[in-house]
């Protein structure tokens, strides 16, 4: 299948393709005898489980290092589910940068009427909001 029929099946868009290919998230896509890409189900496959892992948050660095690793085999499993840790644990930490941002407005809006001016950050710990 073409790049654009790829694409849609995969709701990406071409230009997403395009950028997994040149930084090397996926390997190169055979192409035709005019040079148009052809991907195989096996590529549209490997693009799908990307896809998969970057909507659960890992970052394009941290898959091109599981990906070298995957097709490396099975010797480097610990080190894949360490770069799963990993990038686990970046989630956990933006899930509270993410909390006490939402403290902090929640603050500002329950007092957004008081008599006293409370701003955002009225409070030096945000914890205490």
């Amino acid at each position: 299948m073409n790049i654009s029929q790829a694409a849609k099946q995969l709701d990406l868009t071409s230009t997403t393709l395009r950028y997994y290919e040149t930084i090397g998230l996926i390997p190169p896509i055979e192409r035709t005898a005019s040079g148009v890409r052809n991907y195989s189900e096996e590529n549209v496959d490997w693009i799908y489980t990307i896809k998969c892992m970057r909507d659960a948050g890992l970052s394009i660095d941290s898959l091109i290092q599981y990906n070298a690793l995957y097709l490396e085999g099975a010797q480097t499993y610990d080190e894949r589910k360490t770069i799963l840790m990993k990038e686990r644990q970046n989630l956990v930490d933006k899930i509270a940068e993410f909390q006490t941002t939402l403290a902090r407005l929640d603050y500002k809006l329950n007092n957004f009427y008081s008599s006293d001016g409370a701003t955002i950050c009225d409070t030096e710990n945000p914890a205490e909001l």
